[in-house]
């Protein structure tokens, strides 16, 4: 399917690896041209490489921390006026209610609510002028059903989604849509990195932590970067005019909702 957007610019953040970068990729297999951010210069920088080579778009890169105004700055300077926009942030340490206090929901709310939000505030209103513009929100299953040793990520994530949930009807005259990607557990460095936690508590290897989890998933496997990065594109396609603030899972079925 042509998505209708080759020639279009995309800022997509936290796109050196993993769900980010799927996203990425699938844009500029759609022909757009990409600014990507990510804190690690030299992942970031062989992402970019990789992604002019295969697809011969224009890519630029912006290595800083976006949750920072300073980051945020520098970023708009390179971005100038994306006609798309992917937010995309690492999601706050697991533990239990009685672990956290103020600085970290405030260090939570800054990477997963107030940075999304802000990254809207300053870009959006040129998409509407423009009369045309995608943001993706790249949030979490958990905003459907909490997942008890991820509360800053509830918390955070969840008030997101209230915020895109007005927002969105807003600028939808304008022609611009916000929405939000949901996924349940991939095949990234997130999911490596909580295998092991299970690994370690449990006493077992991690091909049995895995294997334990995906068995709590009725696709019986991990999504993928790829079609994570698919649904992403197509959200950001010449199609998807008429989806607004939606809140779309990827998670293999994992959330047990009707609706």
């Amino acid at each position: 399917m042509d998505l209708g957007i080759r020639g279009k610019k995309a800022l997509v953040c936290a796109s050196s690896k993993g769900l980010g970068l799927g996203c990425a990729t699938a844009l500029a297999e759609a022909g757009v041209e990409l600014v990507m951010n990510a804190r690690g210069a030299e992942a970031l920088e062989a992402a970019a490489a990789d992604l002019r080579e295969r697809f011969g778009v224009e890519v630029k890169t912006v290595a800083g921390d976006v949750t920072t105004e300073e980051g945020r700055a520098e970023l708009y300077d390179v971005a100038g006026t994306p006609d798309i926009l992917v937010t995309n942030a690492g999601g706050p340490p697991p533990g239990v209610w009685s672990d956290w206090n103020r600085d970290d929901f405030i260090r939570a709310l800054d990477a997963n609510m107030l940075t999304p939000i802000a990254l809207m505030t300053a870009l959006v209103p040129a998409m509407m002028e423009r009369g045309w513009g995608r943001v993706v929100n790249i949030t979490s299953q958990s905003v459907k059903a909490p997942i008890p040793a991820l509360g800053l990520s509830n918390a955070a994530r969840t008030g997101l989604t209230g915020y895109v949930a007005g927002t969105s009807r807003q600028v939808a005259p304008s022609g611009v849509t916000i929405n939000n990607l949901l996924p349940g557990i991939h095949a990234t460095d997130r999911a490596i990195s909580l295998d092991t936690g299970v690994s370690e508590q449990q006493g077992i290897s991690m091909d049995d932590a895995r294997a334990q989890r995906q068995a709590t998933i009725p696709a019986r496997r991990y999504g993928t970067p790829a079609e994570f990065g698919a649904a992403c594109a197509f959200l950001c396609s010449q199609h998807a005019g008429f989806i607004v603030g939606q809140n779309i899972l990827l998670d293999g079925g994992g959330t047990n909702a009707t609706i």
